[in-house]
């Protein structure tokens, strides 16, 4: 078995690894009503070690969100199973229909026209969002795209969309490249995230802020979702990365 094992982990690192997960820091985009990461060196080598201190919100930069972060009495990160964090991906590729109309939501219509080319989405999957809005890090004016009002615009999920995906194709998580899980219009028209929130009641987490979803392939990668265990924290910066086929 355990020659079974290495093999399996020498096939593994003959493939592609691809890093889902933004650097961050101080400078770097992140949610309006929190304050801005602080680093600061606590020693330096001049003590005879470096370390550091660091100072931001659980939910900043590329982000796990436990259950808890919006659904009262549900798992905290810390619960969450080794092995709900590495699951088969599927990107949908949105970035195109993003691009020219930047407050885009995915809709079921998009689902059925990703499986009638990419094939039925199978259970217990990570579906990611394309959009490429990753690649407006780390321009915080970019990455907010608000108009002359204030208002934002920036794309997202529909809440029937993720119906059909939980509750239909019976997926394990979600994740893209934004800050929330509603677009910014729909935010706006509902006066709630309330597609994040249904996504939180299905007692499982997504990833946020991720970022080179252009060099996975729509269905075929494992994705890793490597995340610190602070005791009960509602969600934490995530090393996030995908393995090709």
């Amino acid at each position: 078995m355990a020659n079974e094992l290495i093999k399996a982990l020498a096939l593994l690192k003959e493939k592609e690894w691809v890093d889902l997960t933004h650097t961050f820091g101080p400078e770097s985009p992140h949610f309006s009503a929190f304050p801005a990461a602080e680093f600061s060196a606590m020693f330096t080598h001049d003590d005879g070690f470096l370390a550091q201190s660091f100072k931001f919100v659980g939910q900043y930069g590329t982000h796990l969100d436990a259950p808890i972060h919006f659904v009262r009495n549900t798992r905290y990160l810390d619960e969450l199973d080794l092995k709900e964090l590495v699951l088969p991906l599927v990107v949908i590729d949105k970035s195109k229909e993003a691009a020219e109309n930047n407050d885009y939501a995915l809709s079921v219509e998009d689902l059925l026209r990703f499986e009638e080319e990419h094939g039925h989405i199978e259970p217990g999957t990570f579906v990611a969002l394309r959009t490429d809005w990753s690649k407006r890090w780390p321009d915080v004016e970019a990455f907010n795209n608000k108009d002359d009002d204030g208002h934002s615009h920036v794309p997202g999920w529909s809440l029937e969309a993720l119906k059909v995906l939980f509750e239909e194709r019976k997926i394990k998580a979600i994740g893209h490249e934004t800050f929330d899980t509603d677009s910014s219009l729909d935010y706006r028209r509902n006066g709630s995230l309330i597609s994040e929130y249904y996504v939180l009641e299905q007692d499982t987490y997504q990833v946020e802020l991720l970022t080179n979803l252009d060099k996975v392939p729509a269905t075929g990668a494992v994705i890793f979702n490597l995340v610190p265990k602070p005791e009960k924290a509602s969600g934490f910066p995530v090393r996030s990365f995908a393995i090709l086929p």
